[in-house]
């Protein structure tokens, strides 16, 4: 009877995606009358299949108890690479923002509800140093521990939908306490693979002035060298890599850059960024990908409302500016967001930060994610509007001063039933 039940709601819910999507599919134009139509359709895999295919990443998870026969047809990769396929466009559910390094605060961005959270604390693995995002990628979490114990720190791949994990293997063996980790980076696209990569950046043993690439693929289930050890600017952050294009791309404080096409296994060349001469009066940086597309942006001075977003080509030829963007409405609006002082943590009179960049298929729908004291709000890039978002709660607003959030503290939600 459940199964009955489960199966009409399926039913009803993949009507309404398909006509909302302008799909017309001759099996979707039934309606399910009695008990015996649904028993008729729960009998056909491949219809079932189907239809199971247009509902959410989070319904079909739970969904899995309905049978052991859709629990086998939703857990199989051939079904995660369709599904993945047809909610490319999606774009992301929400946004995790890192309260503490295990702690986090679920935004959904499409209407939902904070009770819609896929999970508040990183409990998913029993380690004793407890865990920390490093960052979303695909829907996926990569994650380690961060209260070091001993030489070794374990690393675990999420997926925060279904809630399966797994902890990779050590990185290079006994010989990896030698060398330094300073940064990994996962690269997934669910909609061509369900297979990711995570790519290491250490240290070599032979020489303090050299880097080496070690890769970690899920369809290996083993780490193996990549290449051999390169030099790369002093400066260079390799712990917050983003992925893009097919690559890890990395940043440096001074301008340099850098990136790793991680199927071919080589370097490649980026175009610098486009930064003011002015760099000393730098207050605020912003590095990432949304729905495909790679940004860049700083703010200078203490008095900055108005400030460029710079988008990546495809074929890396160069930066060109994408959005302006003009704070002056917010500012007007939350008064107290500016000071007549000096605020001692982050040194600036406009207290805001910029926590993320979301692109829709829509692109004047496209907005930012805003902090300011006490409250976040989405700006629409657009037409220059805004809403608040979210309160903080008076007994959450501790921490760094009036400001609690930062941009490294914001990781994108994206639905996947992608296997880990």
């Amino acid at each position: 009877m459940f199964l009955q039940e489960t199966l009409s709601v399926c039913l009803s819910v993949s009507l309404s995606l398909s006509l909302r999507a302008g799909r017309s599919d001759p099996f979707l134009e039934m309606r399910v009358q009695g008990n015996s139509a649904a028993e008729i359709i729960a009998g056909n895999e491949d219809l079932v299949s189907e239809i199971l295919l247009l509902l959410p990443a989070r319904s079909l998870a739970r969904f899995k108890c309905v049978s052991r026969r859709w629990r086998s047809v939703i857990s199989g990769p051939h079904f995660a690479r369709r599904h993945a396929r047809l909610h490319a466009g999606s774009g992301i559910s929400g946004v995790l923002l890192r309260r503490t390094p295990s702690e986090h605060q679920f935004l959904p961005l499409r209407g939902g509800s904070l009770s819609g959270c896929p999970f508040n604390c990183l409990d998913f693995a029993p380690d004793p140093a407890g865990l920390k995002i490093l960052q979303s990628c695909g829907g996926l979490l990569l994650c380690c521990s961060f209260r070091k114990i001993g030489c070794q720190r374990n690393y675990y791949v999420f997926n925060p939908t279904t809630r399966q994990f797994v902890m990779l293997p050590q990185l290079g063996g006994a010989s990896s306490c030698a060398s330094t980790v300073y940064g990994v980076s996962l690269a997934f696209d669910p909609s061509k693979s369900s297979h990711y990569d995570v790519v290491c950046v250490r240290s070599t043993v032979e020489s303090a002035f050299y880097y080496q690439i070690e890769i970690y693929s899920s369809r290996d289930r083993g780490w193996r060298l990549s290449g051999s050890p390169f030099v790369a600017p002093f400066d260079m952050v390799f712990d917050n890599g983003v992925c893009w294009n097919g690559g890890i791309h990395w940043i440096s404080p001074t301008g340099a850059s850098l990136c790793f096409d991680v199927k071919k296994e080589q370097f490649g060349t980026m175009p610098r960024l486009p930064i003011s001469e002015n760099r000393g009066s730098r207050r605020f940086r912003y590095f990432g990908e949304s729905r495909g597309h790679m940004h860049f942006f700083e703010i200078y001075g203490s008095r900055t409302a108005q400030f460029k977003i710079f988008e990546l080509e495809k074929d890396y030829s160069g930066w060109f500016v994408k959005y302006h963007v003009e704070l002056d409405s917010i500012v007007s609006a939350f008064p107290e967001m500016v000071r007549d002082y000096m605020d001692p943590g982050y040194m600036n009179y406009y207290a805001f930060v910029m926590l993320h960049l979301v692109r829709e298929g829509n692109d004047e729908e496209s907005s930012l994610l805003v902090h300011l004291p006490g409250k976040i709000l989405t700006y629409n890039v657009g037409d220059k509007t805004f809403r608040k978002l979210y309160e903080i709660p008076a007994d959450h607003s501790k921490g760094y001063g009036s400001l609690q959030y930062g941009w490294l503290d914001a990781y994108e939600f994206i639905e996947t039933l992608a296997p880990v």
